[in-house]
């Protein structure tokens, strides 16, 4: 049996769950419905105004905008 290895910003998704104790969906639901649709600005604005971490931030940004928001 092989096991299949997560890569990209969906490897975060884990840790995220559990440090943060939010589902994923939730977070990626927060970024559909923020007014601010530029990577960086919804980077700093979950790090700002909800504490998570660079890494963490940057990969539910770009994981939520390559499903095209």
């Amino acid at each position: 049996m092989t096991e299949k290895t997560v890569k990209g910003p969906a490897s975060y998704f884990p840790s995220i769950e559990k440090k943060y104790g939010r589902p994923v969906g939730e977070w990626q639901e927060l970024i559909r419905t923020s007014p601010l649709t530029r990577h960086m600005e919804l980077v700093g604005w979950l790090k700002s105004a909800h504490g998570l971490g660079h890494g963490h931030a940057n990969a539910l940004v770009a994981a939520t905008l390559a499903e095209g928001r």
